[in-house]
């Protein structure tokens, strides 16, 4: 369980850059943001509401865009399925996160450490790590891409000053994290309405949208072959960036900033059922982008029109009447408005993720392996290491054609997805067990309905299948757009070499956890 420093030691430790903790997690903000008690519904709801927003900048950040837009180019409305059905599964599977945090205390990473080997938690720290860095270099590009277009400076001084991102971090640290909340909704309404703008503008079939909405057969199908890509390849991708574990984590940490009485259940319960309020509509936020972003695909430009689906080519996509499909959107595209507008939109999204990915990355630091450094330095390191591979990218393609470095930079954002593959199976199946578990959850009350027991497995079985059936491809994609045969043999080999180790990795996971559960159930039996 969570162990509190003394306070002297802490005091003793308070001029170190790196400290040991095993403390409340986000110790600065757990537990300071005061709820009312006694007053309506609404009134309430606003005091819970914050939390949900910073998890839903997790369902809309750069890694999403390309996957929505293509899918749309692609496919049509086919895939508006998959993106309500990964919503559904990611409304799910945070309101167990949130639960488990309010509840039991602690945050997933603690929880997972709490109740596993010292070996199995590093092991799973440095795998989760992986998949924040991942998402991190998603940012960079973004970020970078976005600074860029908006004010041409070179790609190369464009990554560096994604790294001054920590200026701002450091500045959202004094003025308190109601008003952090406060900054991302706003840059969340800022995503919201450059997409409403732009699809408004393309009126699209709304019919079509809503039949979208309906899974059939031909969703997950393996034909027909359009631009490489199927509709299954096309629902993986979503769903690869829609899912992501880094979000686990986080949100059961900030779901602990409201102020809760852990002594009276019906304060922890009233918690709970705000702070699901609270999710469920951000998230909802979240789909409404996500589907605009692949009706944007559908509606905004003319079929195949996009060759290029990077950031770059959406946004000269924009500015190029020839590719629009109305007369509307034409006469705004030649103000420039549209292409101004996306690129303002990707800088913003790349701006909250950074917020959000830099309490992540404290998050399991400590709860994994109970080490703490200042925010500002976690958030330089991160993002230092994530500028590497962005930085070889840019230098490796320097000399050769703008559509071939735009194709580079977007193959490398793809492909640091794979290690969200990895990394996802080990905080869901955890966090499924641990919300299963009355003793964990201390008692039937707030342990998962059968309902929320059945519809977890389900989703989290599908998810981890999914992302291990993506997988060969995936790693084919390394290989660039058109691997020759013995590469995708390469490919498969190493995806089934992977896979048979998290496999390995889960059963071990499961077998320690269940273990550590028996151990905690007899002592409190006797």
């Amino acid at each position: 369980m969570v162990i509190i420093l003394s306070e002297d030691k802490s005091k003793n430790q308070r001029h170190k850059l790196i400290e040991y903790a095993n403390g409340p997690s986000l110790e600065e903000i757990n537990g300071t943001v005061k709820v009312p008690h006694g007053k309506g519904f609404w009134k309430t709801l606003f005091a819970y509401s914050g939390p949900g927003a910073l998890v839903a900048v997790g369902y809309m950040d750069p890694g999403n865009w390309s996957t929505s837009i293509t899918g749309g180019q692609n496919f049509q409305y086919l895939l508006m399925s998959v993106i309500l059905m990964s919503s559904l599964i990611a409304m799910l599977l945070q309101y167990m996160a949130a639960k488990l945090g309010i509840v039991s205390q602690m945050d997933l990473a603690q929880a997972i450490r709490a109740r596993t080997g010292k070996a199995l938690g590093i092991v799973l720290w440095i795998l989760t790590e992986l998949a924040i860095m991942a998402t991190d270099i998603a940012e960079v590009i973004g970020a970078a891409i976005a600074l860029y277009l908006l004010f041409h400076i070179p790609l190369v001084y464009a990554v560096f000053i994604t790294v001054f991102d920590v200026l701002l971090l450091l500045l959202l640290t004094k003025v308190g994290f109601r008003k952090i909340e406060a900054i991302v909704v706003c840059l969340i309404l800022v995503i919201l309405f450059v997409f409403v703008y732009e699809v408004a503008l393309s009126d699209p079939s709304w019919g079509a949208v809503f039949k979208g909405l309906i899974p059939t057969g031909e969703t997950f199908a393996s034909s027909p072959k359009v631009g490489g890509s199927n509709p299954l390849n096309g629902a993986l991708g979503i769903i690869g960036a829609t899912v992501m574990p880094h979000n686990l984590y986080l949100h059961s940490a900030i779901s602990q900033t409201r102020e809760v009485n852990h002594k009276d259940e019906e304060d922890v319960a009233r918690t709970v059922r705000f702070a699901t309020w609270d999710s469920n509509i951000q998230l909802s936020c979240a789909f409404i982008v996500n589907s605009l972003l692949l009706i944007m695909g559908v509606a905004v430009f003319k079929t195949g029109a996009v060759k290029d689906p990077s950031f770059f080519g959406l946004f000269q996509a924009l500015s190029n009447s020839s590719m629009l499909s109305n007369g509307i959107l034409i006469a705004v595209a030649k103000s420039g408005a549209l292409s101004v507008l996306f690129a303002v939109a990707l800088l913003a999204s790349g701006q909250n993720s950074t917020i959000t990915g830099t309490l992540t990355g404290q998050v399991i630091m400590e709860g994994f392996v109970h080490m703490k450094m200042p925010l500002w330095l976690r958030r330089l390191v991160t993002r230092l290491i994530s500028v590497i591979p962005v930085l070889i990218c840019v230098a490796m393609t320097s000399n050769e054609s703008d559509i071939q470095q735009h194709e580079a930079l977007n193959t490398l954002m793809n492909n640091s997805q794979v290690f969200l593959a990895f990394a996802l199976p080990f905080s869901m199946l955890p966090l499924l067990l641990m919300t299963d578990s009355k003793v964990d959850m201390r008692g039937e009350r707030f342990a998962n309905a059968l309902w929320v027991k059945i519809l977890g497995w389900v989703s989290v079985i599908a998810l981890t299948v999914l992302n291990m059936k993506g997988l060969p491809d995936s790693i084919a994609g390394f290989f660039g757009d058109n691997p020759t045969a013995s590469q995708i043999a390469l490919a498969n080999n190493i995806a089934y070499v992977i896979i048979v180790g998290i496999i390995a990795l889960i059963v071990w996971t499961i077998v320690d956890m269940r273990k550590t559960s028996h151990e905690i159930l007899k002592r409190a039996e006797d």
